[in-house]
């Protein structure tokens, strides 16, 4: 765990690459205001996501739908102030990136007024293009693929996503896309372990994995299931509560970026076959 004098550089795009190049798993959590911050980023925390999944959490929503780019700007302007080493990444909301020139305006304000280092958007296809207009001017973008949340409705629900083996197919070619068009990281969610695998060892740029085994390049949880906190939703398979082995908030977010780097977290029975 760090101290408040220890200086370690913070966490950037290339140092990410490198961590995926030297075998470094890289840790995610996600992250709604600046005291849980200023913990996780103590704590070793790589990479913090002010995730739409505010929602669900935060809002008490069924979906992450709701949840509107002014939503996000004001979740990671606080969770920046608490940061000094982990990256920050900020959620494009629901259709705030439905043209590339939406994806700028909606970008420019996570970065520009919310302190985000990169952001986030669903899907491969016709957002290919939007990927490529925020890579070509400069914005890091994280990819996300699988499990899509935006898109549960057209889903049919939360589901695991890739079990067929043209669904397979369609994420190995949309990952591989997704890096082409200029994306720096990709997120894989609720994909089959070997599948997650096979992707991971295709691609250049690192793959943090939610429900996907343990051969990603990272994994992220949402902070409320790293903490045990349940709700009033069901608690995903892939969840592990950290706080129910540890002394404080702070040791639970540093146990579990070393099961992350261990390889001890996912276990088999938090992943999909």
């Amino acid at each position: 765990m760090t101290t408040q004098s220890t200086r370690i550089p913070p966490v950037t795009v290339p140092a990410l690459h490198q961590m995926k190049a030297d075998g470094r798993r890289i840790s995610m959590l996600t992250c709604y205001d600046a005291t849980f911050a200023f913990a996780m980023d103590h704590a070793g925390v790589d990479t913090v996501l002010v995730g739409d999944s505010l929602g669900m959490v935060v809002q008490g929503c069924d979906s992450t739908l709701p949840v509107t780019v002014d939503h996000i700007v004001y979740h990671a302007a606080a969770v920046a102030r608490g940061l000094s080493r982990a990256l920050l990444v900020a959620d494009l909301p629901f259709l705030s990136y439905a043209t590339p020139g939406r994806a700028l305006d909606a970008s420019r304000r996570l970065m520009g007024e919310g302190g985000a280092a990169m952001v986030k958007l669903e899907g491969a296809g016709p957002m290919l293009e939007t990927i490529a207009t925020l890579a070509q001017r400069d914005v890091p973008v994280c990819a996300h693929l699988g499990l899509t949340p935006q898109s549960v409705m057209k889903l049919g629900g939360f589901r695991v996503q890739g079990r067929e083996a043209v669904a397979a197919q369609r994420l190995r070619a949309d990952a591989l896309a997704v890096q082409e068009a200029g994306a720096d990281l990709l997120v894989l969610e609720c994909v089959p372990r070997m599948l997650a695998a096979e992707i991971t060892a295709s691609l250049r740029i690192p793959t943090i994995g939610i429900g996907a085994g343990a051969q990603c390049d990272g994994q992220v949880l949402v902070m409320h299931d790293l903490l045990g906190l349940r709700g009033r939703h069901r608690t995903p398979r892939f969840v592990k509560d950290f706080l129910a082995e540890s002394d404080s908030v702070e040791d639970a977010f540093a146990a579990y970026v070393a099961a992350v780097r261990d390889g001890s977290f996912p276990a088999q029975a938090h992943g999909f076959d």
